[in-house]
């Protein structure tokens, strides 16, 4: 049966293939390099986009992200073997949370916020997808760094200009 539950669970597993070849690749020499000062450092980037699948489980959990109460603190990255577990672990947490909802419970809201001053109120769904989407986006961002420190890059959606085996 499909529901939207599924189609979310075989999204997930999809886009998490793809993000493990870019994450595989990162030049650990690199760690520090950006390509423009307001970017983020390589590292930096390649954690988000290692982390990002716990959006899932936590859109899934909670009911409001609130930064000025959170306590979050940026993960610390210093081999590759380390990025790779983080996602690996965020992966299987969220994988996990989606077998463990419904189509129905995730229609409820779910709200981004700063204290008194709400980013937005969207449903469950949609902060599933907005998770998806926001990791799409950095694994393409990534692939500029990559491509920009001259690493070749694997293919997403098909092959890339690198990959030859095509």
């Amino acid at each position: 049966m499909n529901t939207i539950v599924s189609f979310f669970e075989k999204q997930v597993k999809a886009e998490a293939a793809i993000t493990r070849k870019f994450l595989q690749i990162i030049p650990e020499d690199k760690y520090d390099w950006k390509p423009h000062p307001k970017s983020m450092s390589l590292v930096g980037l390649a954690t988000h986009l290692a982390e990002l699948p716990s959006w899932i489980p936590l859109g899934i959990h909670t009911s409001v992200l609130d930064f000025a109460a959170g306590d979050y603190k940026p993960t610390l990255v210093n081999h590759n073997r380390e990025l790779q577990s983080i996602f690996e672990e965020n992966q299987k947490k969220a994988i996990e949370a989606l077998s463990q909802t419904t189509d129905e419970y995730l229609q409820n809201s779910w709200t981004m916020r700063n204290g008194e001053q709400v980013y937005l109120t969207i449903t469950k769904e949609e902060v599933i997808r907005m998770a998806m989407s926001q990791t799409i986006h950095h694994r393409a961002q990534l692939g500029v760094f990559l491509r920009l420190l001259d690493v070749p890059i694997p293919g997403s959606y098909g092959p890339s200009a690198d990959d030859t085996s095509f």
